[in-house]
C-alpha cells in the first residue's frame, strides 16, 4: 500500500503513462484541455450546489452525525466487501480483480451530489459525506486494500493517489464554502444560482461520458464478465445503502441521499491509482472496468433520478384528482341545499367547541338544552 515510485524510468507508476496504449490523442493537448475544462466546470458546479446548503443544518449534521456515520459505514464497508465477494464470485483474474477492488474502496463522487438534488434528497448530508468519505479515504482506502489483498498475494505494490485526494478534495470544498456563504448573503439570487447550476450539471455529466469514453477508447476490451460486474456493481451499492439506511431509522430524504452517495464513487481517483500502480500491459485488463463502472453509474442515476420524478408526478396527481372530488362534492351540496350545509357547518363547530380535554363540561353542554325542553313540557 505504499508508493514504490523513484526517479527511475523503469518504475512503472513513472513508465505507466508513456506505454499506455490509448492513443496519442490521450496524452496530447486534447486531453490537457479537457482535464482543466471538466475541472472548472466541475468547481462552477460544485460551487452551484453549494448555494443549496444552509450553514446551520450543516453544523447539525457535523454535532450528530448519524447520516455521517451510516454513509461512511456503507462506503468503507459494504462496497469494499461486496467488491471481494464479487471478484471471488466470478473467479476473476488477478489483475481484474484489483481493479474491482480499488473501485469498491473509492471514495464518494461528487457526481452523487448532483442526483441528490434531482431528488429532493438532503444536500447538506450530501457534500458533507462527500467531503468525509474523500478525507476518510487517505487512512481507510490503504486500509480496506491491504486487508482484503492479504490472500491474494500481490506482486504489485498499490500506489495510493494522495495527490488526487488532495485535489480533489481542495476543489470540493472551497467552491462549496463560497456557494454556502452566497447562500447566507443572498438567499434569493442562491436558488437562480442553484437552478442554472442543475441543468448544466445534467450537460456537464453527459458531456464527460461522452468524452472520456472517445478519449480513452483504446482501453475498452469485450469481456463480458467486467460489463456485468460493471453493471450490477453501482446498483448493489445503491441498493444496500438504501437499506442499511432505513434499518438505521434515517429518513426517507436521508435515505435516498445514502443509497446515492453509497453507489456513486470516485471514477478518476480510481483511475488514477490502477496508472500509478500497473504497468501498461496489465493496465490493457483493468482500464475498461472503471470506465464503464462510470457509464453505468451514470445511467443508474438517470433511471432512479426518472422513477423519482414519476412517483413524484404520480402523487401530484392524485393529489390534485382529489381536491377536485372534494370541491365538485362540496359546490353540489351548495347548489342543492344551502340550509342544510349551513347547518351541517353549524353542527360540525359546535362539535370542535365542545370536543375539548375536559368531560364535565361536555356533559354540561349536552344536558342543558334537554333540561330546558322537559320544563316546557
Amino acid at each position: 500500500m505504499r508508493a514504490n515510485c523513484s526517479s527511475s524510468s523503469a518504475c512503472p507508476a513513472n513508465s505507466s503513462e508513456e506505454e499506455l496504449p490509448v492513443g496519442p490523442e490521450v496524452h496530447g493537448n486534447l486531453e490537457l484541455v479537457f482535464t482543466v475544462v471538466s475541472a472548472v466546470m466541475m468547481a462552477l458546479l460544485m460551487f452551484s450546489l453549494g448555494c443549496s446548503v444552509e450553514f446551520r443544518k450543516l453544523w447539525s449534521h457535523i454535532r450528530r452525525p448519524w447520516g455521517i456515520a451510516v454513509g461512511l459505514l456503507c462506503q468503507f464497508g459494504l462496497m469494499p466487501l461486496t467488491a471481494y465477494l464479487l471478484a471471488i464470485s466470478f473467479s476473476l483474474k488477478p489483475a481484474q480483480a484489483v481493479a474491482v477492488l480499488v473501485m469498491g474502496c473509492c471514495p464518494g463522487g461528487t457526481i452523487s451530489n448532483i442526483f441528490t438534488f434531482w431528488v429532493d434528497g438532503d444536500m447538506d448530508l450530501s457534500i458533507t459525506m462527500t467531503t468525509c468519505s474523500t478525507v476518510a479515504a487517505l487512512g481507510m482506502m490503504p486500509l480496506c486494500l491491504y486487508l482484503y489483498t492479504l490472500s491474494w498475494n500481490l506482486e504489485q505494490n498499490l500506489t495510493i493517489p494522495y495527490q488526487n485526494i488532495g485535489i480533489t478534495l481542495v476543489c470540493l470544498t472551497i467552491p462549496v464554502a463560497f456557494g454556502v456563504y452566497v447562500n447566507y448573503r443572498w438567499p434569493k439570487q442562491s436558488k437562480i444560482i442553484l437552478k442554472i447550476g442543475a441543468i448544466v450539471g445534467g450537460v456537464l455529466l453527459l458531456v464527460v461520458a461522452v468524452a472520456g469514453v472517445v478519449l480513452a477508447k483504446g482501453s475498452w476490451n469485450s469481456d463480458i464478465t467486467l460489463l456485468t460486474i460493471s453493471f450490477i456493481f453501482p446498483l448493489i451499492g445503491h441498493v444496500m445503502g438504501f437499506l442499511l439506511a432505513l434499518l438505521t431509522h434515517q429518513s426517507w430524504q436521508r435515505c435516498r441521499t445514502i443509497s446515492l452517495e453509497t453507489g456513486a464513487q470516485n471514477i478518476q481517483m480510481c483511475v488514477t491509482m490502477l496508472q500509478l500502480s500497473f504497468t501498461a500491459k496489465q493496465l490493457v485488463q483493468m482500464l475498461s472496468f472503471p470506465l464503464a463502472y462510470g457509464l453505468f453509474q451514470l445511467l443508474d442515476g438517470f433511471l432512479i433520478v426518472a422513477a423519482y420524478k414519476m412517483y413524484k408526478r404520480r402523487l401530484k396527481n392524485e393529489h390534485r384528482k382529489k381536491n377536485t372530488r372534494c370541491e365538485e362534492g362540496c359546490h353540489n351540496k351548495k347548489s342543492t341545499s344551502p340550509k342544510e350545509t349551513g347547518a351541517f357547518l353549524e353542527v360540525n363547530e359546535e362539535v370542535t367547541i365542545t370536543s375539548g380535554p375536559s368531560m364535565p363540561m361536555d356533559l354540561h353542554t349536552t344536558l342543558e338544552p334537554t333540561g330546558h325542553i322537559s320544563s316546557g313540557t
